[in-house]
């Protein structure tokens, strides 16, 4: 049945829509690491947490259920054969005692769910032709009674360098399957005979439902793209490697490759170990260096890196209306990340003009320089929203022209320039980029999930991120009811 392959996902798929995990039938090199990325790792904890939510999910799931007609027939000494129908089934009531999660190292992810009792309703129609061929039709209101068990043990495999999840390992333990016909006053023998060869049939019925709806689950609800993408810019997610199924985590690995029209990234030197991460926290993970100095080059080339600024916080030449007057700030090269432990260095050769609009003139640029900035960044995630704090930034003069200055001497306005930089410009441009990277996160539904205790930390060469999450029931039975 539909509902049995929304159990699993209600319990380890959305573990899966998050890990993006798989194995075998891809071919890896030799050094499994090498090409890694971005690694994410779910522990033990976060599964145990979606587990909770499965009986909601599961109760959800039964109401928006679709089930087959049941039919046969049977041959009856004097009667004939006896035809029957079970038409309109649907779910009438339904309790769960309890659900249960374990990862088998190096195996599968069991999911073990007890005790589902469950009471489907109908219409059971029914006729035989008797020996001196008299044709009679019967329909009568039933119930089914149910007690089950499910056990399904998902593998993880790899198809087209993304996920697939191999459900069909699939087992049905009924403990009770029980017929009643509308106010139990149908004759005994006619109880009694669909007692048996109908709930034979729906045991059959059941179990074959369960395990095509696990299928078509994997299907429709486990295909991941191998790339995400914001307009020109994406970046590939294909596996780097096989995951690994330990006792307490998830882990997968990632190419995290970017791709930008004709550019295509290469990268084969990764440090990667899974020594790097630890089981305390729920959520991790782990992005390379490489991969955010492409994704610089990528906005660099996609002409992001371009500011503009007006109004008071360019009180730079007095007697200048600041409604009068604009800056531009734009990256002359694109900005080379160097992530260390004290945050990540950011070094960028940046270009800044500032033009004024005298009334009836035309525009005038009255400043222009390039500059090497550097600055180390901090950050930090709280409210759903990215802070980013700067600290120990260097600026240094390349090319300076100004009006005020035609020479070039005077250090008093390359000082107060520099001072401003430091003061309100690289400031302002941070404000620009915390905006602009929670609006791409919010568009990929982060601001959706409950985010506990986030920590971003930088060594050198890569960052990690971990936190604590919870999953919102509404998101969880969104997604199963648009999977499904």
């Amino acid at each position: 049945m539909l509902w049995a392959g929304r159990m699993r996902l209600g319990t380890f798929g959305v573990l899966l829509m998050l890990v993006h995990t798989a194995a075998a039938a891809c071919e890896f090199g030799p050094s499994p690491y090498r090409a890694t990325g971005i690694v994410c790792r779910m522990t033990k904890p976060a599964a145990l947490l979606l587990n909770q939510e499965t009986a909601q999910v599961i109760q959800t799931a039964f109401r928006n259920a679709k089930f087959p007609n049941i039919t046969g027939e049977r041959s009856m000494r004097l009667l004939g054969k006896v035809a029957y129908e079970l038409t309109n089934i649907q779910v009438n009531g339904l309790s769960i005692e309890r659900s249960e999660v374990e990862l088998k190292e190096n195996d599968a992810i069991h999911i073990a769910i007890k005790n589902v009792t469950a009471f489907f309703k109908g219409t059971l129609t029914y006729g035989y032709a008797g020996a001196w061929f008299l044709q009679l039709f019967h329909s009568v209101d039933f119930e089914i009674e149910s007690s089950i068990d499910l056990q399904i043990n998902i593998k993880l495999m790899c198809q087209k360098d993304q996920v697939a999840a191999d459900g069909s390992d699939c087992y049905l333990t009924f403990h009770k399957l029980k017929l009643h016909l509308q106010g139990d006053k149908e004759p005994g023998w006619l109880k009694q005979l669909f007692t048996d060869f109908i709930s034979f049939t729906l045991k059959l019925v059941l179990k074959s439902e369960v395990r095509s709806a696990i299928a078509c689950g994997q299907r429709k609800g486990w295909f991941v793209s191998n790339f995400v993408q914001d307009k020109d810019i994406s970046i590939d997610i294909s596996l780097a490697s096989a995951p690994l199924i330990k006792a307490n985590y998830l882990e997968s690995h990632h190419k995290g490759l970017v791709v930008y029209k004709n550019y295509s990234d290469v990268f084969s030197d990764s440090v990667f170990s899974p020594s790097l991460l630890t089981e305390s926290r729920m959520l991790y993970f782990w992005l390379s260096e490489h991969n955010l100095n492409s994704l610089a080059l990528a906005a660099f080339l996609d002409k992001r890196l371009v500011l503009t600024f007006r109004g008071e916080k360019l009180q730079i030449f007095q007697g200048t209306s600041y409604n009068d007057s604009v800056a531009k700030v734009w990256s002359l090269a694109h900005p080379q990340i160097s992530l260390q432990p004290e945050g990540t260095v950011v070094k960028s050769l940046v270009a800044a003009e500032v033009s004024i609009f005298p009334a009836g003139e035309e525009p005038l640029m009255v400043l222009y320089m390039e500059k090497e900035i550097t600055v180390t960044i901090q950050a930090a995630y709280a409210e759903k929203k990215l802070i980013l704090h700067a600290s120990n930034s260097s600026i240094e003069f390349k090319v300076f022209k100004c009006t005020a200055d035609p020479s070039g001497n005077d250090l008093s306005i390359r000082n107060f320039l520099q001072t401003m930089i430091s003061v309100a410009g690289i400031p302002e441009v941070i404000s620009r980029i915390e905006l602009a990277l929670t609006s791409l996160m919010n568009s990929k539904g982060l601001n959706l999930f409950e985010i506990r205790n986030p920590e971003i930390i930088t060594r050198k060469g890569y960052v990690i991120v971990q936190l604590d999450f919870s999953f919102p029931n509404h998101l969880l039975l969104d997604f199963l009811e648009k999977r499904l």
